[in-house]
């Protein structure tokens, strides 16, 4: 990644809830953008406020609370661009302030350089990963353990598989994953290391339907 831009990882908890949210800082411009802002406001304005950085960008892997609760007071503070996915926007009614729909393949400007949006839907219609300078952040599409769940309003475990599928196919295996939550391995291996244990990278179609949706799966979030 160029020196010029740091991926600051902030894990923020709410009751049950712990998720990841990271903020990009370009050092030339003192300006930041913020990928899935949660739970916590404070842990956020204290990493812009001590780093001196203005909050420009808010970019939204999908419209699940626990992913965008921190857009309304962000956008009180900082007034960013918020970038969501036109199809999640319209499947979920989601609105908010200055909010700009992104389509598959849309880069959106940060500094000097950008970030490629990769449609991935699966866990949700509309779901996007974002591509970065060798940085993928992935919300709930793809854990480092597995892949999201598939059984919510939306969700197919059909569209799970190719977006899996894509990633494997289109992402360099030197890219480091950022996902929207942790399951015993922290944020930040490369996506060559995730394939050595995920075990969603080596099932065939079918297989991974029923592996996903099997009934005996008491529990959605234990991904074997």
């Amino acid at each position: 990644m160029d020196t010029r831009y740091t991926v600051h990882q902030l894990r923020t908890t709410s009751n049950d809830f712990v998720n990841y949210c990271y903020v990009i800082e370009d050092s030339f411009t003192q300006t930041a953008l913020i990928i899935d802002p949660s739970w916590e406001l404070d842990k956020v304005v204290d990493l812009l406020e001590y780093r001196g950085l203005r909050l420009t960008a808010i970019a939204l892997t999908h419209a699940h609370s626990d992913h965008v609760n921190l857009v309304e007071p962000l956008a009180e503070l900082y007034h960013p661009t918020v970038y969501m996915s036109h199809i999640e926007i319209d499947f979920f009614g989601y609105s908010c302030e200055n909010l700009h729909p992104v389509n598959d393949l849309d880069e959106i400007m940060f500094g000097d350089a950008k970030l490629l949006c990769m449609w991935t839907p699966g866990h949700s219609p509309g779901g996007m990963c974002y591509k970065f300078s060798g940085h993928l952040f992935t919300g709930d599409t793809l854990f480092s353990e597995g892949c999201g769940m598939c059984n919510l309003r939306g969700g197919s475990p059909e569209q799970m598989f190719d977006s899996i599928q894509r990633i494997d196919r289109d992402v360099p295996p030197e890219t480091r994953i950022y996902p929207g939550h942790s399951y015993g391995i922290e944020p930040g291996k490369t996506l060559e290391e995730i394939k050595r244990y995920n075990i969603y990278f080596g099932l065939k179609r079918e297989e991974f339907i029923e592996f996903r949706m099997k009934k005996t799966q008491t529990n959605l979030l234990k991904f074997v």
